[in-house]
């Protein structure tokens, strides 16, 4: 059922619907994550440059999140993280001459290539594990434990873990 013209007047749904404010929360959590990082002695100094000068953007911790240790595929890594194997393959060679992931051949298929972590890469993924951590607590902090549960309850029944 369409609403009724006297009632499409107010836009303020515009700003506040669920999806926008999830948008919002998603970039909050990642830009807090990415300042971690920044200032984390633990980053290799280049990296942690990188992401104080917001080079190191949200699209470059799909990597982080999606590639397996043990290595994936770029098609495989690309829809894990629903991306075209194109623009995946644009940030795979960003991250691959920051030293944060190489190619290897794949010993399966002459035809294909293995994307893998770095040593650099595994000390990026495990700043990476602390700055969600200590976001994690932060947003839980601010919100109260008891909400905290309840958001992370509804999300996990909205948007399965390995959605995307």
């Amino acid at each position: 059922m369409l609403p009724h013209p006297e009632d499409t007047r107010d836009d303020g749904w515009r700003q506040t619907h669920l999806g926008r404010l999830l948008g919002h929360a998603s970039r909050r959590f990642d830009e807090r994550v990415l300042h971690l990082m920044a200032h984390d002695v633990e980053v290799p100094l280049a990296l942690s440059n990188l992401a104080a000068r917001a080079q190191v953007g949200a699209a470059h911790i799909h990597i982080t999140r999606h590639l397996a240790r043990e290595g994936s595929r770029l098609t495989d890594l690309a829809a894990s993280a629903g991306m075209t194997k194109q623009a995946m393959g644009d940030l795979v060679g960003q991250c691959e001459a920051w030293g944060l992931v190489e190619r290897e051949p794949d010993p399966r298929d002459a035809r294909a290539r293995i994307v893998r972590f770095t040593p650099t890469g595994l000390a990026w993924l495990a700043a990476f594990r602390a700055a969600v951590a200590r976001a994690e607590a932060e947003f839980r902090a601010e919100v109260g434990e008891d909400v905290a549960t309840v958001v992370a309850l509804a999300l996990e029944a909205y948007a399965p873990a390995g959605g995307g």
